[in-house]
Formats: C-alpha cells, structure tokens, sequence
C-alpha cells in the first residue's frame, strides 16, 4: 500500500492536520474496492484530490478518469451530458454524442457539486446509478456501464435531505464512505508551509527568486486570524494573495 508521505508529494498536498491525514489515510484505504465515496467541504479545501487519489491507486487507475461539474450543467441537459444523444434526438443535436456515464465506464466517475441538481436530476440519476445502466436521449438500445462513483458537494447533504432538497435514496446511495475535509482556516499550522509552497511555485513560474521575510509572513498569519470572519480560507484565497504580493514585490524579498 501507497504510504501517505508519497501521496502528499505526488500530488502537491502539503500540511499534517490530523483530519487531513486521516482523511489521505482512508482514501488509500478505499481505493482497492468498488464502494461509492462521498467528498464534503467548504469550496477551495482540494476536495479534488480525494477522488484522484483514489483512482490513482485502484485497480481502474489505467482506465478513464471523468470529472462531470453538476453545477455547470445548463438546466435541462443533464440527461444529454451524463448519457448521451443520437444524432436527431433533438432540435441541435446534429451528431451522436457519448455521455460522461458512457466515456467513464471501466474507470471512475467524480460527480463533483452534486448537491446543485434538482430534485428531476436527482431522480434521473439515481435510477441510472442503481441499474449501472441508461438509454442515451433517442436511443433505443440501452447500455450497461461499470465504473466507481465519487461524488463530491460544498454543502452538508444532511442538512439538504432534511430540508427535502436532496433525495434521502440518492444520499443514501451516495454515502457507503464520506470523507469531511477540514478548511485551511480550521489548519492553522498548515496555513504558512502552503503560503511557502504557492510562493515558490510563482518563483519557478516567472524565473524569479523570492522568500517571504519572517515579518512578513508573521503579519499574514495574524491577518488571517484576525480577519477569520472575511478570510473564506480556501486555497484559491491563499493562491491569490500570494500572487499578488509576490507580482509587486521589489526583489528577492517580501
């Protein structure tokens, strides 16, 4: 098995939060079966790299790798865009077209922001889920597919089910494993190895040398803290930050 040093390095995860550890550790853990797999965390908290990882190491790791955004689906296309249409089945569809369902089989499937469905889609999908099967828009012949499903959502299904805002079947199917990832704010020993990593990732972008004074280090961590309200603390907060002081900065040091 994986250990959890070389995952961290392989895919740029830096930090030793006890809960991120442990939620790397079970990901490992996970990635030998078929189970399906729910990722929850606030946006920005690298929900992303669960699914990867768990590919990465399963038995499917040689087989696709699809990533659908239910929230980026127009309304009313889902069906076309998770299974697919024959040419003519509707007004623009001027060519067949293979759905995510269709291109992940044999691999895996990240239904990343699943709590965005409606409840319609919601009820599409879980059907297709249960049979492993589905009819592509205007075919008659349906097709049978295999592969993990990950779903990954900013919001507490829990709260979603409770409020009749997520099918309890569909949650239910979703939730053999769920994974919490904590938020950068909840990792504050982590926060300035990772200001360190995005700092030197920018330098070898641009060809630059560049560190941060201690100082100034100092005063983002307690901007952070002080301004915990505002601060969302997700990773594209710090990436931003970092790029800006790192474009205006006036020589090797900030």
């Amino acid at each position: 098995m994986t250990d959890l040093q070389s995952i961290k390095t392989r895919f740029g995860i830096i930090g030793n939060y006890p809960a991120l550890n442990r939620a790397l550790e079970k990901a490992i853990q996970v990635a030998p079966t078929d189970i399906s797999v729910l990722v929850m965390g606030e946006s920005g908290v690298g929900k992303e790299f669960i699914p990867k990882i768990i590919h990465s190491e399963s038995r499917r790791k040689h087989q696709p790798y699809i990533v659908v955004n239910c929230g980026a689906i127009p309304e009313g296309t889902i069906d076309s865009e998770l299974f697919g249409h024959e040419k003519g089945a509707f007004t623009g569809a001027n060519s067949q077209r293979q759905g995510r369902f269709e291109q992940a089989n044999g691999g895996t499937l990240f239904l990343d922001e699943i709590g965005e469905l409606g409840l319609d889609e919601q009820a599409m999908l879980l059907k297709a889920l249960e049979d492993q099967s589905f009819f592509p828009v205007g075919a008659d012949q349906e097709i049978q597919v295999n592969f993990q499903l990950i779903a990954g959502t900013n919001k507490d299904l829990r709260i979603e089910v409770q409020a009749g805002r997520f099918r309890e079947d569909l949650w239910a199917r979703l939730n053999t494993w769920t994974f919490f990832l904590p938020s950068l704010k909840e990792r504050r020993e982590d926060i300035a190895p990772n200001i360190e990593f995005e700092l030197q990732r920018f330098a070898n972008v641009h060809q630059r040398q560049l560190r941060f004074h201690s100082d100034a280090l100092e005063k983002y961590l307690q901007f952070a803290q002080s301004h915990e309200a505002t601060w969302q603390g997700n990773f594209r907060d710090l990436t931003a930050s970092v790029t800006r002081m790192a474009t205006l900065a006036n020589g090797e040091r900030i």
